[in-house]
C-alpha cells in the first residue's frame, strides 16, 4: 500500500541503540487532552470500500476457535468477530502525534493465555520518523498499555510481508521477544512492559532487514535473518533462551538468501520456511521451500515450482516465495504462497504430504468478488492476487484459509472458492473527497492506489468498483463544478491516461481527448470552475518538481500553458463566478487570483506563511470570493474579498485541512468541518457560526493518526463529516 511522507512541526529523536524504555499512557501528548464538547457526541462508520489495502499479516490463534487479527502496513491492526463475520479495528484511538504507530511490523498471541494480545508498531524507520512501540492487550485488544521504544520499526517498508518479528517465548509467557530492522533482538521478561536488547551471532545495520521472523517450534525459538548475503547463515536457534547458534545444514544461495516466513507441524516435528532472494513485496526473482526436521537437524528441499522457468509469452517466470501456513489438524498439510509473480500471477500450493507432492490452488478457484467489484481494476476479472505474504490457515477448519493481497484478504471454507474476508478492514489512504449537492451518491473519494470511488450507498463497496476508461492508481485530482454538479474531472497516475470527466455526477468517465505531455509524468490536481466550462490542471513530480499548469476551454480537447500560473500549486475555482479561480503559492507564501477564467493570474494577498506543500486553500460554497486558508501550526485566515487580503482566524490556533457541510437549522452560513487545534489537542472540529466557535466532535477512541489531507461535510444533510485518512479509509460521521 503507498502513502506519502508527512512533514511534521517536530520529529521525535531516537537512538540507535536499543535500551530500557519507559511505560507510558495509551494515549499521550495532545492527544489525550480532550473529550468531546458536550453536544459533540457523533457515531463514526467507515464509509466501505473493502479492504484496499495490503494485509502484511493474519494470525489465527491456536487454542480459540474463531480468534484471529491481522495486520496492515498503513492502517493498523483488527481483530475477527467470528459472530458477525467482521474486522474490529484495534488501533483508531492512535491520534494525530502518533501517526507512525498506524503500521503495525508485527502481532503475537499467547496459546497458553487467549485473552492476550501483543503489536509491535511503527511504520517508518526513517529519520524523520518516531521511535516504534509495542502495545500490549489482556482483554483480546478491548483496551491497551503501551510502552514506548527507542528503537524505530518500519511496518510500510521493504520487508513488511515478512513473518511476524514479535514472538511469546514458548517456554514462558512472561518472556517476549522483538526482532528489529536495524538494533538486533530485544527481549522482554515482564510481558512487554520493558525491553532491553539482547547478544545475537548477527551484526545489524542502519540499511539492512534485521530480523525477518520469530517462530516457535517445540520449546525452542528460530529467528531469520534478512541481511545474509546467500552464503552465510540466515536462520539462528536458541533452546535456552539465552544462547543464539546458526542451524546447521541450512540451505544457501540466491533462492534461499531472505528467509520470508516460517510455520512449525508439532505433528512431524518439522519447520518450513519460504525463502526468496528479496524480502519483497517487491523486488524478488528466486526463491525456495525447504523443511527442518528440528529433532535430527536434517533439511529437505520442498520447493513446489522453481522460478526461472520459461512463459508462454517469451518471458521468464521469475518470483519469489512468501506466506506458509501448516495444518494444526493435519499433519503434513501446508499451504504456501508464490509471491511477485506478474507474469503467471501469483498463487497458493498446498500439500498433503510433507511437501513431496503441491497442488496449485488457483488453477480450480472461482472468485466472488460482488461484494467489492473494485477488485477487478477494470478487467472483466480479478486475479487470484499478487503481494501474497500473508497466508493463515484455520487450525480448527482444515479448509479455511484466508490470505492478504494488496488490496485484500481473500478466504475459502472449501478450497475451492474463494471471496474477499474484509468486512471492516479498510485501509485506504484517501486523498480527496467530494460531496456532491445532487445525485445518488453522497460521496465521491479519490485514494492512493485504488484511484476513484462513487459510493451509491455509504455501507457497501461500490458496485461500479473502482472508475474506470481510463483506470488510475493513485488519485491526485477530483472536483466537480459548483454550478453544474453533474460535471466531475479527476486526474491521477494511469496507464492509458491521467485525466477524465464525467458527466453524470461520477458514474461513467471517459478520457480527455488530449493531455499535456508532462501529465503522464506528473499528474497533479485539477480543478472546474463553476460552470464546468473551464479546466485547470497543475503539475508536480512525487519527487517536489513542479511544472506549468495548462488550461482547457474545450473539456480536454486542447490545453494551453498558463504562464501566470504558480507551478505546483492546488487550483481551486469560485462556486458562484465561472471567471473567477485561485491559487495559493506554498513557496512564496502568495494568493493568486484570476478573473479571466484561468487565461492569467496575478497576486493578491502576500506575506503569508511560505515553505509547506500542504498549505489548503478552499472556497465557501456559495458565496464569491469567500476562501479560507489552512496553514497548519500558523493558523488558519480567511479572506471575502477574492484573496485580496486575509484575515488570522483567533478560535483556534491551528488548522490542517477544512471543509463545508449542510447549515444548522436558523444558520445562515455553511457547517464548517476543521482538523486542527482550537487549543491544546489536534482534533475533529465543527463550528456552526462561521468559526466563531468550535465544537470537537470526533473521540479519544477515533482518532485514526493523521489525518490532514481533506475533510468536507455533506451539503444535504446537516451534521454528516466525511474524513480522509491515510490509512483507515473514509470515516464520517452523525451526531447522535
Amino acid at each position: 500500500m503507498s502513502t506519502f511522507h508527512l512533514s511534521r512541526r517536530a520529529v521525535l529523536a531516537g537512538t540507535a541503540a536499543a535500551a530500557a524504555v519507559a511505560t507510558l499512557p495509551v494515549l499521550q501528548g495532545r492527544a489525550q487532552a480532550a473529550v468531546p464538547a458536550a453536544g459533540g457526541a457523533y457515531r463514526w462508520r467507515n464509509a466501505v470500500q473493502g479492504g484496499t489495502g495490503f494485509v502484511t499479516g493474519v494470525l489465527f490463534h491456536p487454542s480459540v476457535r474463531g480468534l484471529a487479527y491481522a495486520r496492515t502496513d498503513i492502517g493498523g491492526a483488527y481483530r475477527w468477530d467470528d459472530r458477525t463475520d467482521r474486522w474490529i479495528p484495534l488501533t483508531d484511538h492512535l491520534g494525530w502525534d502518533d501517526w507512525n504507530l498506524l503500521g503495525v511490523e508485527a502481532m503475537a498471541v499467547d496459546p497458553a493465555h487467549p485473552n492476550r494480545l501483543y503489536l509491535s508498531l511503527g511504520t517508518y524507520a526513517q529519520s524523520w520518523a518516531g521511535n516504534g512501540a509495542v502495545l500490549r492487550s489482556e482483554d483480546r485488544g478491548a483496551t491497551w498499555k503501551r510502552t514506548d521504544l527507542t528503537v524505530k520499526l518500519g511496518a510500510n517498508e521493504d520487508g513488511r510481508g515478512c513473518g511476524e518479528r514479535l514472538l511469546v517465548d514458548p517456554r514462558d509467557s512472561d518472556t517476549l521477544w522483538l526482532g528489529t530492522r536495524h538494533d538486533g533482538l530485544l527481549k522482554s521478561t515482564d510481558r512487554g512492559a520493558s525491553w532491553k536488547a539482547v547478544s545475537f551471532p548477527a551484526a545489524p545495520s542502519a540499511t539492512g532487514q534485521g530480523i525477518t521472523l520469530l517462530v516457535a517450534a517445540g520449546r525452542s525459538v528460530y529467528a531469520g535473518w534478512g541481511d545474509s548475503d546467500g552464503t552465510l547463515a540466515n536462520l539462528y536457534r536458541t533452546a535456552d533462551g539465552t544462547t543464539w547458534k546458526a542451524v546447521p545444514g541450512q540451505p544457501k544461495g540466491a533462492a534461499a538468501k531472505v528467509p520470508v516466513r516460517a510455520a512449525y507441524d508439532r505433528h512431524t516435528c518439522e519447520l518450513y520456511v519460504t525463502y526468496a532472494n528479496a524480502p519483497g513485496p517487491n523486488g524478488q526473482s528466486d526463491g525456495s521451500v525447504h523443511k527442518l526436521r528440528t529433532t535430527t537437524g536434517k533439511w529437505t528441499e520442498v520447493t513446489p515450482v522453481k522460478p526461472g522457468g520459461a512463459t508462454s509469452d517469451g518471458g521468464t517466470d521469475s518470483f519469489g516465495y512468501g506466506g506458509v501456513a501448516v495444518d494444526a489438524r493435519r499433519p503434513g498439510t501446508v499451504v504456501v504462497s508464490t509471491n511477485n509473480r506478474w507474469s503467471l500471477v501469483d498463487t497458493l500450493y498446498r500439500t498433503t504430504n510433507g511437501g513431496r507432492t503441491w497442488t496449485s490452488l488457483k488453477d480450480t478457484a472461482v472468485l466472488d468478488v460482488s461484494e467489492t467489484p473494485f477488485l477487478t481494476f477494470g478487467a472483466d476479472k480479478p486475479k487470484f492476487g499478487w503481494w501474497i505474504q500473508a497466508v493463515g490457515l484455520d487450525p480448527f477448519d482444515s479448509e479455511h484459509i484466508v490470505y492478504g493481497t494488496g488490496a485484500t484478504l481473500y478466504g475459502t471454507r472449501d478450497l475451492k472458492h474463494w471471496a474477499p474476508q474484509i468486512r471492516g478492514l479498510e485501509e485506504a489512504s484517501i486523498r480527496q473527497l467530494v460531496s456532491p449537492p445532487t445525485g445518488e451518491a453522497h460521496l465521491i473519494s479519490g485514494s492512493g492506489d485504488v484511484g476513484v470511488m462513487y459510493h451509491e450507498r455509504l455501507t457497501a463497496s461500490p458496485s461500479r468498483g473502482m472508475a474506470s476508461n481510463p483506470v488510475f492508481g493513485t488519485t491526485t485530482g477530483l472536483a466537480l463544478a459548483a454550478a453544474k454538479p453533474s460535471y466531475v474531472v479527476r486526474a491521477g497516475w494511469g496507464d492509458n491516461g491521467n485525466g477524465a470527466w464525467s458527466n453524470d455526477g461520477g458514474k461513467t468517465w471517459a478520457p480527455f481527448k488530449a493531455q499535456p505531455a508532462i501529465a503522464k509524468d506528473a499528474p497533479g490536481p485539477i480543478a472546474t470552475n463553476a460552470d464546468g466550462s473551464v479546466l485547470l490542471w497543475s503539475f508536480a513530480h512525487w519527487d517536489g518538481t513542479t511544472y506549468p499548469a495548462h488550461r482547457s476551454a474545450d473539456n480536454g480537447a486542447t490545453w494551453t500553458e498558463v504562464t501566470s500560473y504558480p507551478k505546483g500549486a492546488a487550483p481551486v475555482a469560485d462556486p458562484v463566478d465561472p471567471k473567477r479561480f485561485y491559487a495559493f503559492d506554498t513557496a512564496t507564501g502568495t494568493l493568486h487570483a484570476s478573473t479571466d477564467g484561468g487565461l492569467t493570474f496575478t497576486a493578491r494577498a502576500t506575506g503569508l506563511n511560505s515553505g509547506d506543500t500542504e498549505f489548503r486553500l478552499v472556497a465557501a460554497p456559495g458565496r464569491s470570493g469567500d476562501l479560507w486558508l489552512s496553514l497548519k501550526w500558523n493558523g488558519l485566515y480567511r479572506s471575502t474579498d477574492g484573496g485580496a487580503t486575509f484575515t488570522k482566524v483567533g478560535s483556534c490556533w491551528a488548522s490542517y485541512t477544512l471543509g463545508f457541510g449542510k447549515a444548522a437549522e436558523g444558520a445562515s452560513y455553511p457547517a464548517v468541518y476543521m482538523v486542527g487545534s482550537t487549543e491544546t489537542i489536534t482534533a475533529v472540529y465543527r463550528s456552526d457560526d462561521e468559526a466563531k466557535t468550535w465544537t470537537r466532535i470526533n473521540d479519544d477512541q477515533h482518532q485514526w493518526g493523521w489525518i490532514g489531507a481533506a475533510i468536507t461535510g455533506d451539503p444535504r444533510v446537516y451534521g454528516r463529516v466525511y474524513i480522509a485518512t491515510n490509512g483507515r479509509g473514509v470515516q464520517y460521521g452523525e451526531p447522535v
